[in-house]
């Protein structure tokens, strides 16, 4: 007998999960706390892996409809130090296994695949119980419940699922961004989109405080300031008005080039303050009947590349394992977290790429003495 999966959030992990289970035939339901799909913004451009995140397209059978929504030209990366100086510059040739898509665009592509209904939206998890012999029930926020004989937390940072399997709580990594957008940048905002470039760029130093930039689409700048502080630092900063908060955090960046704080200071957005956290490196639990966490909600990190590609190849590997295993659900479950816990634990590429630099990559520029050749 097939057993029905719960999946208790829409992200691209859970979406991942949904799609490959359909694929093999196998029932599931996604409860997504969201009111809708474009109920908020889901973020900027994310680099699909072909050692990761292309598998699991690969594993829901989505790969034409991906290679649809690829940005080209946007696997190029600059570094620059904090004066403007290039100090790495890689064009995107077309051969680079991490092409660039925009975060919303991959999300409804991923919707867009799963019959109708599958997805549950305003469904807010209040608390998860165990109910013994692996079933649980799940309270939502209006006062709802359902009952699972197999529940996965695809749930994110603050998941509701894993205080099921684990005691672990996501902490603060010392390191926040503050995120600010540039529209019509080529236009309006010349001289800092001459500095991002095509595509990706990083500048920095051996402190504390480094600017990202991606090219999304229509000549918009995704920007974020990263600032290693505590959040006590931030705490003092007046966010609700954006003027008194950008000069603040302009302030931390005195003496960089104009090109460059002009991300800050010519910002189309109000600035977002967006705190890093973390859970420990290397986490794991041992087996609870019914239940398991993939994404976020499993292995927490600062961002590295390899968060949202992670999260993909967790829901193909685990919807893959629960096929292979009909009927046995326990035997799925753990097979699928022998082989996550230690990739996880790991939290590097899996594969190397000379020829395209990561965003990691770049930063080691800055935490070296010497500036590349």
């Amino acid at each position: 007998m097939t057993t029905h999966v719960t999946i208790i959030g829409a992200g691209l992990g859970g979406l991942t999960l949904a799609r490959v289970l359909h694929v093999h035939g196998i029932p599931a339901t996604v409860y997504e706390a969201e009111s809708s799909p474009t109920a908020r913004p889901q973020g900027g451009m994310l680099d699909i892996h072909d050692y990761n995140g292309q598998l699991a397209l690969r594993a829901a059978g989505l790969m034409d409809e991906f290679r649809g929504i690829v940005l080209e030209g946007r696997q190029a990366v600059r570094g620059l130090d904090r004066e403007g100086n290039v100090l790495l510059d890689e064009p995107d040739d077309g051969t680079g296994g991490r092409p660039e898509v925009q975060r919303g665009e991959l999300r409804q592509l991923l919707l867009d695949s799963l019959p109708a209904g599958t997805v549950r939206w305003g469904h807010k998890v209040r608390c998860v119980r165990g109910l013994g012999e692996g079933r649980h029930e799940v309270t939502f926020a209006d006062g709802g419940t359902v009952v699972t004989s197999l529940l996965v937390g695809a749930d994110g940072a603050w998941s509701r699922v894993r205080p099921v399997v684990s005691g672990a709580s996501p902490v603060y990594a010392g390191t926040s961004f503050v995120e600010t957008y540039l529209f019509d940048a080529d236009t309006r905002h010349p001289a800092a989109a001459k500095a991002v470039g095509g595509g990706s760029m990083f500048a920095g130093d051996q402190g504390n405080r480094q600017i990202g930039a991606q090219r999304e689409k229509d000549e918009t700048l995704h920007v974020y300031a990263m600032l290693t502080e505590p959040l006590e630092w931030f705490g003092g900063i007046d966010f609700d008005d954006p003027a008194a908060a950008t000069e603040r955090i302009l302030r931390a960046f005195d003496g960089w080039a104009p090109e460059l704080t002009a991300l800050i200071t010519e910002s189309d957005t109000a600035p977002v303050l967006r705190p890093l956290y973390s859970l420990p490196v290397g986490h794991r639990w041992d087996r609870v009947p019914g239940v398991t966490l993939l994404g976020d909600a499993a292995h927490l990190i600062p961002p590295n590349g390899e968060g949202a590609n992670l999260a993909m190849l967790d829901g193909a590997d685990l919807g893959e394992a629960l096929a292979a295993h009909p009927g046995d659900t326990e035997a799925a479950l753990s097979a699928y977290e022998q082989a996550m816990f230690p990739r996880s634990a790991e939290q590097l590429p899996t594969a190397e790429d000379p020829d395209h630099p990561t965003l990691q990559d770049v930063m080691n520029i800055f935490a070296r003495d010497e500036q590349p050749s």
